[in-house]
């Protein structure tokens, strides 16, 4: 690795693009995507909709 990389983000690129794990990106996009409905929507009126979905 040429330049050193800083942080979670930047290691799990590295890792990725190295070893060639394309196939984890989007699994990662879904994943965040769910923790970041889960959070916003947790003082809404959405909340028992979703909570009823896990």
């Amino acid at each position: 690795m040429a330049q050193a990389q800083s942080g979670l983000l930047g290691e799990l690129w590295a890792f990725m693009r190295e070893r060639k794990k394309w196939w984890l990106l989007p699994i990662l996009i879904v994943l965040l995507t769910l923790g970041a409905l889960l959070v916003f929507a947790q003082g809404s009126a959405l909340a028992p909709f979703i909570y009823t979905i896990f």
